[in-house]
C-alpha cells in the first residue's frame, strides 16, 4: 500500500444509479481503473476505502464497463487485445506494471479472468496462447476452470491478497481448489440481497471492499470476515 497503515473498510457505493459497481471499477493492491465520468465524490469514496493512490480515469473500448473488460494483479494489467488505443496511456500512468493485450477473441477480460499476486483462474475455453501470456505477464500459474458449472470465472469469484469470496453454490472440492491456486481462504457469498455473481457488486484489495448499495448487513459481514483474513488488523 502507498499511504501507509490502513485499516480494512466495506462501505456501500452505487455508480450511474446501479449496485453493479463491480461492472465498472477494476482494483489491485496497486492501482484502481475508474470510468472517467465518475464525480469526485465517488473518486474520494474509491480512493479513501480501497487505500491506493494511483487511480486512473479511463474508458476501454470507448466504454465504462472496465471491471467486465479488464483484469489482472498488483503486477499487470489485462486489457483486450482490441484495446491498442488505449494501451500507450495506460502504460505511461502505470509505469512499472506490465499492460498485456490479451491475444484471445473475448474482449470480456474481466469475464473469464480472475486474479491475485499468487495464481490466477481462466475460462475453460480461453486460448493456450492466452494463458502463457497471462503466465508471463502476471507472474503466477494460470489454471483453466469454471465455478458451478459457470464458465464465466470473473464473474463468479472475488479474490484479494488476503481472502476470496465465491458463489454460494461453489462446492467445498470447488472452494479448496481455489484455496490451493489464490493461497487464501475462499468463503461463499452474495452480493446486492441475494445475487449470487459476486463480482457484479462487489470491488475489494487486500485494504478494503466496496459493495453495491442493496447489499444487507448479514453480507456486508460476511463479505468483511472472508476479505480482511479473518477480522480487522
Amino acid at each position: 500500500m502507498q499511504g501507509g497503515k490502513h485499516r480494512f473498510q466495506v462501505a456501500k457505493l452505487n455508480l450511474y444509479g446501479t449496485p453493479n459497481i463491480g461492472a465498472y471499477i477494476l482494483a489491485s493492491d496497486n492501482y484502481v481503473l475508474v470510468p472517467d465520468d465518475i464525480t469526485f465524490e465517488e473518486e474520494s469514496t474509491i480512493r479513501e476505502v480501497l487505500g491506493v493512490d494511483l487511480i486512473l480515469r479511463t474508458r476501454i473500448l470507448g466504454m465504462r464497463l472496465i471491471g467486465v473488460l479488464a483484469a489482472g494483479n498488483s503486477r499487470c494489467l489485462v486489457i483486450p487485445y482490441e484495446a491498442e488505443i488505449e494501451e500507450s496511456t495506460l502504460r505511461k500512468s502505470l509505469g512499472d506494471i506490465e499492460v498485456l493485450r490479451l491475444p484471445s477473441r473475448s474482449n470480456a477480460v474481466g469475464n473469464i479472468l480472475v486474479a491475485n499476486d499468487r495464481g490466477a483462474l481462466v475460462d475453460e475455453g480461453l486460448e493456450a496462447r492466452a494463458v502463457k501470456a497471462l503466465e508471463d505477464c502476471l507472474g503466477v500459474d494460470v489454471v483453466k476452470g469454471s465455478i458451478a458449472g459457470i464458465r464465466t470465472v470473473g464473474a463468479a469469484l472475488v479474490v484479494t491478497n488476503r481472502g476470496g469470496v465465491v458463489h454460494p453454490n461453489a462446492s467445498e472440492e470447488e472452494i479448496r481448489r481455489l484455496e490451493d491456486l489464490f493461497k487464501v481462504p475462499i468463503e461463499p457469498a452474495t452480493i446486492n440481497f441475494g445475487v449470487e455473481l459476486v463480482s457484479t457488486g462487489l470491488v475489494a484489495n487486500s485494504y478494503g471492499a466496496l459493495v453495491g448499495e442493496d447489499t444487507t448487513g448479514p453480507e456486508i459481514a460476511r463479505i468483511q470476515l472472508a476479505l480482511s483474513g479473518g477480522g480487522e488488523e
